[in-house]
């Protein structure tokens, strides 16, 4: 018999509310929410209160699982900005939620430990410069994003996505699937309405990859725009702190509040020229005082941009197929398409990228051990994270080990000049040259391809498609376009360009050294004509059509009993 469950109307009106309030601030952008908290008709609590349950419904409950830690100092933050509002305080992103990787810093109540227990304890005794910009400019930090931990510089064999804090992220379009890594929170946290936008950190990769196969924009800085004080590193030559959005606009404006326009004292890079500058008469230009005015909705139209494929033609058809249909859009949008692969031109290779991230790691992690207290590692070593994951195997690599910590632990950093050490690890070669073989990446890559042929940009396909998770065999990767500009230090903008079989795929619009206003107006662009963003549906799975197999029916003859003699289950066992 079934029960018949009564339920008061007001109590139903209330329910049904609720569940309306958990979509109705969905791809608001930051200028539409600004303008909602001006007029009244929003404020910036509500607007928090608003993600927050949205988080605890569909990323907590919903297995997304992007968020790490809430603040919760959030609602606080929040109404203290209502209060400024109310007095006639405006600020760029006065009432704005954001949410920021787990390696970025913030002197608060919230951990910052890169996904580590290694780093769990007593949080940092300081803002990090990009959060304490991000504070002056009026946001709201709402909390922390999982990551790759360690920034997916432990293991050669790990899963993007999964860190021993954090467990692992899915994607929201296909929980079965990956978020990329390592800013895998950061991305799929914005592309699901779970804040307005985030922050993501990049050594080669790590906010364009999550942008691409989480359906949002990412803007990864020239190494140098964007301080690192404060940020558990890889390495100062290639680390860059940059946003996700679900627009250029929104990344765009939030890139505005957290460059240096003036030197970091703690961050040379800040003063300075990324590597594939250095050595040459290029010299550090003086930054917009706003990126937002680049944004053009016609920004295309009489570019000259070169195209390169960078492997996709490896990928299922589909993925080649969107790409080039993203040409196709930038050409009708009214630029000119130089095809860089059929000129014959070749990119030079960044081969001496990993070297400099290992001897680089092994330092500046150890730097980076000192600023902390109250944690496993604080005053610590390399040498002592690789001690700890092996006591704390069970958590900290249950799926997969560290030999890329082994590797930056072997590399010889002794003597008064060690950048000039023999590496047995890569035949013998030394850290200045590979920094030499990354600068070269720079000058005769994609310099020389914008020179040689009048660019404006180069673009690429930013990545594969988001691929199915195994933390049994790793990551899948089958193409990626970031290191053109990850050891040279250059800029990239990656814009949602379109879905293959339902998961989204994204372009990169690369160009060199602070070129990132030019690179901002030809995203908006190709934005503005296309449209390509997709929204995420949290299905278990995209792939189950037609995956259902027959239908089976049983015949009468497999109706009758089986006597012991047909059926072995029930024969006696031999004794």
């Amino acid at each position: 018999m079934k029960h018949t469950i009564f339920i008061p109307a007001f109590v139903l009106l209330a329910a049904l509310s609720a569940v309306a309030q958990q979509t109705n601030h969905n791809e608001k952008t930051v200028a539409q929410l600004q303008a909602e908290m001006t007029s009244g008709k929003l404020t910036s609590v509500a607007l928090t209160q608003f993600y927050i349950n949205r988080i605890l419904l569909l990323d907590q409950k919903g297995g997304v699982n992007s968020v790490i830690e809430l603040n919760p100092d959030a609602l606080t933050m929040a109404k203290n900005a209502d209060a400024l509002r109310a007095k006639g305080t405006v600020g760029p992103l006065l009432g704005i939620p954001i949410l920021l990787k787990d390696n970025i810093g913030t002197g608060d109540k919230m951990q910052t430990a890169a996904g580590s227990l290694a780093l769990v304890g007593q949080p940092a005794t300081a803002d990090s410069t990009v959060a304490a910009q991000l504070r002056a400019g009026g946001a709201v930090i709402l909390g922390k994003t999982n990551l790759s931990e360690w920034a997916n510089f432990r293991s050669f064999f790990s899963t993007s996505g999964w860190s021993g804090r954090g467990g692992l992220s899915h994607n929201p379009y296909s929980l079965d699937r990956n978020a990329c890594g390592s800013s895998s929170g950061s991305a799929a946290a914005v592309s699901a309405n779970f804040t307005a936008v985030s922050i993501g950190s990049e050594t080669d990769g790590s906010i364009v990859c999550p942008g691409n196969v989480n359906s949002v924009v990412g803007i990864k800085p020239t190494v140098g725009l964007t301080s690192r004080t404060g940020v558990v590193p890889i390495s100062h030559t290639q680390d860059t702190v940059g946003p996700h959005g679900r627009t250029v606009a929104d990344a765009a404006a939030v890139l505005n509040v957290i460059v240096s326009r003036t030197p970091d004292s703690n961050d040379p890079a800040t003063s300075g020229v990324p590597l594939g500058w250095q050595g040459t008469p290029q010299t550090r230009p003086t930054l917009p005082a706003d990126y937002t005015v680049f944004l053009n909705a016609n920004g295309l139209q009489g570019a000259v941009i070169g195209t390169t494929r960078q492997g996709i033609d490896n990928a299922a058809p589909q993925v080649a197929a969107a790409f080039d249909a993203a040409v196709a859009a930038i050409q009708n949008a009214g630029a000119t398409v130089v095809d860089l692969d059929a000129a014959g031109f070749s990119f030079a290779p960044a081969d001496g990228e990993f070297l400099v991230l290992l001897f680089d790691f092994k330092l500046d992690v150890e730097k980076y051990f000192a600023t902390r207290v109250g944690v496993p590692m604080a005053g610590k070593t390399l040498a002592d994270a690789i001690a700890f994951d092996i006591a704390n195997a069970a958590t900290e690599m249950p799926y997969f080990f560290q030999e890329i910590f082994e590797f930056a632990e072997a590399m010889d950093t002794s003597g008064p000049n060690p950048g000039d050490n023999h590496q047995p690890l890569f035949g013998g070669l030394t850290y200045n040259q590979a920094l030499n073989i990354d600068h070269n990446a720079g000058v005769n890559g994609i310099d020389a391809a914008l020179i040689q042929f009048g660019l404006d940009a180069v673009v690429a396909p930013t990545d594969s498609p988001g691929w199915t998770t195994d933390l049994i065999l790793s990551d899948h990767f089958i193409f990626a376009s970031s290191g053109l500009a990850g050891g040279p230090g250059y800029p990239i903008v990656q814009v949602p360009s379109g879905n293959a079989l339902g998961m989204p795929v994204g372009i990169s619009f690369l160009g060199t050294a602070f070129s990132e206003p030019t690179l901002i107006k030809l995203a908006s662009g190709f934005e503005a004509a296309t449209h390509a963003r997709i929204l995420p549906t949290f299905v278990e799975s995209v792939t189950t059509t037609n995956t259902a197999g027959t239908t089976l029916t049983r015949s009468k003859k497999m109706t009758l009993t089986p006597s012991k003699k047909d059926n072995p289950l029930l024969r006696p066992h031999h004794m």
